[in-house]
């Protein structure tokens, strides 16, 4: 990561194996984030008007597909209704890349970047565990050496799998929350973004907020409702990381990503997977973790005594502060 000059000028080194070279957007600029790596390249940007006073979604799950396509059409009216500044979607934007071959997940793909193309807000979209391509080998039967594997695929139509940018005197990060070993994969931050995130962070004014945005949870109390038990076709729910067992729908090394956050304003941890709207947080300590529902069917359905809606998110934000926040049902049986 490097800083541009005072002229906009910078030069950095490539080891040639990420496809991408992206920016942290500055704070009262838009423009597209990304470009494909080469020798020279410019990112234009035009200025744009951000007031401090300003909402933004949070959705998630959207699963897309001929059958969930009429409810991602019913999200975008309600949002352009709404006019937020921005949204949010935190994974799972596909139906299933993790268990299909090529021709069926980039379809997939295809439909939701097709999608999120409709909107008239910019759409920020971060990596989920289905879009992770064909890594159940003994489902999808794809080869590890395919070149979209894993998460190329998520890298070829949509960009970098972890980001920032910067909005109405908040630093909101991207987090690629989904690692995988062999066939499975689990909550984790790997080492590479870890460094990424320490060098984003120390060009940051420490008195700035900062929001993240990832698909599996920090803190989830939903999956206290559950047991640990071993299910027949999608795999563990524990698996070792470091010598020790570690819950697969959890980031497991969540202290690590606090430790680079350090002391600075952390009101707010966005996650999805669980697909009902909830909130995580400790007296004291001033993050609150907040999943929210999924876009994806069915509208409504019980667990454990409750009726969990399909649905998502409003923030409200004054001054670089959360103000308020609403929970908001899709209602399309």
């Amino acid at each position: 990561m490097v800083q541009t000059n005072d002229e906009g000028f910078f030069q950095i080194e490539s080891s040639g194996s990420f496809p991408w070279l992206f920016i942290s957007m500055p704070e009262g600029y838009e423009g597209k984030f990304y470009h494909s790596m080469k020798e020279e390249l410019n990112f234009p940007l035009e200025k744009e008007k951000q007031e401090d006073h300003f909402f933004f979604i949070h959705a998630s799950d959207i699963h897309i597909d001929s059958a969930n396509l009429p409810r991602m059409v019913h999200f975008r009216k309600m949002a352009e209704e709404l006019k937020p500044a921005f949204i949010i979607i935190t994974g799972d934007l596909v139906r299933d890349a993790l268990r299909v071959d090529e021709k069926i997940a980039s379809a997939y793909y295809e439909m939701y970047v097709g999608e999120i193309e409709k909107f008239s807000m910019p759409v920020y979209s971060g990596v989920g565990n289905h879009e992770i391509f064909g890594i159940e080998r003994d489902k999808s039967l794809v080869s590890q050496k395919h070149p979209l594997y894993g998460k190329g695929m998520y890298r070829h139509f949509l960009g970098p799998n972890y980001y920032s940018f910067n909005y109405g005197g908040l630093h909101f990060i991207s987090i690629d929350g989904v690692d995988y070993q062999n066939l499975y994969y689990f909550g984790g931050v790997d080492s590479l973004q870890l460094d990424w995130l320490e060098k984003d962070l120390s060009l940051v004014n420490e008195s700035k907020g900062i929001i993240t945005f990832n698909h599996i949870p920090f803190v989830s109390p939903g999956f206290s409702f559950q047991n640990f038990d071993s299910h027949l076709f999608y795999g563990p729910v524990l698996l070792k990381q470091k010598g020790k067992l570690e819950h697969r729908h959890i980031v497991y090394n969540y202290e690590e990503v606090k430790k680079r956050i350090g002391d600075r304003p952390f009101p707010l941890a966005l996650s999805g997977h669980y697909h009902a709207v909830q909130e995580g947080s400790i007296f004291t300590y001033p993050t609150t973790f907040a999943q929210t529902s999924a876009i994806s069917g069915p509208d409504s359905f019980p667990f454990q005594g409750h009726i969990v809606k399909s649905g998502f998110s409003l923030y409200e934000v004054k001054e670089g502060k959360i103000v308020g926040s609403e929970f908001i049902p899709l209602n399309l049986p």
